[in-house]
């Protein structure tokens, strides 16, 4: 069945409004900037089933940038891996939905990510054992822009590379800031295109909440290598940290601020899109 992106994406971002700021968390800035990569990943591309979610054909997605992690639970709960009722529990005594993403007892996620440089690695392993077990699933993994500043995932990267590993698939959240400053101002990345290229990777450049445009990229990526080279892709979307309320947008105050009160409020009114 068909899924609208565009309205999962609405709900991706209301639940982790609600479930950051009953929960007390962080983050919601992180989970705006991406909601729109979720939405077209679980809604059109990811091959993926919620009635076997262990399936061995299933396509693999690690969302690297643990933080995000009530995006991703949101998306699996829109479509139907776990109930919508469980995200009210996300980040309170006892539940399986941590702040940061966690696989134990959540069916759908690949693997627990926080610590920021470990899913690319990871990711590549998983890639590299599916290659030789004559797998065809993709592997795909989601990474932060600050998280680039991690030695751990050039090393991934130069591995990845030799290995022509085609099979997988990373898309950075480009959104120019990280949790203390911007991008440039902490360790830029500039050149970022020349750079993955470098390594030997096929990388493109996309509007990361234009939902077309996410969608046919990633569409072209899962055509194999033009040159033959067996290259891993590399996608770069270019984001807003906070997208879709004003006052969160460019502002790296919401990478670890709750919204509560009159805050939250607005921030629902404009997400659910009847503003004043």
């Amino acid at each position: 069945m068909e899924i609208n992106t565009i309205e999962l994406a609405r709900r991706i971002r209301l639940h982790a409004l609600e479930m950051t700021s009953r929960g007390e968390s962080s983050h919601i800035g992180s989970v705006l900037s991406v909601a729109d990569i979720l939405a077209v990943l679980y809604g059109a591309v990811l091959r993926i089933n919620p009635a076997d979610p262990t399936d061995p054909s299933r396509d693999r997605f690690i969302l690297s940038k643990g933080h995000a992690g009530a995006g991703v639970y949101a998306a699996l709960a829109e479509t139907g891996f776990l109930p919508t009722a469980r995200l009210a529990t996300h980040c309170q005594d006892g539940s399986m939905l941590s702040g940061h993403v966690s696989h134990k007892n959540v069916p759908g996620v690949e693997f627990s990510t926080g610590s920021l440089g470990h899913g690319l690695p990871v990711a590549a392993g998983m890639a590299y054992a599916a290659r030789m077990r004559r797998q065809s699933h993709r592997v795909v993994v989601l990474l932060s822009d600050g998280e680039c500043d991690e030695g751990s995932n050039w090393e991934a990267m130069l591995f990845a590379a030799h290995q022509q590993l085609d099979n997988l698939l990373v898309i950075v959240d480009y959104n120019k800031l990280q949790s203390l400053a911007s991008v440039q101002g902490t360790l830029g990345l500039e050149p970022f295109v020349d750079k993955w290229a470098s390594f030997g990777w096929l990388v493109s450049e996309m509007d990361g909440h234009d939902h077309q445009e996410i969608r046919q990229v990633l569409e072209q990526a899962s055509v194999p290598d033009p040159l033959g080279q067996g290259r891993p892709k590399c996608l770069i979307a270019h984001t807003v940290k906070g997208k879709g309320v004003s006052f969160m947008e460019h502002q790296v105050l919401w990478h670890y601020r709750t919204a509560r009160g009159a805050e939250y409020q607005a921030a629902w009114r404009e997400l659910a899109g009847d503003a004043a």
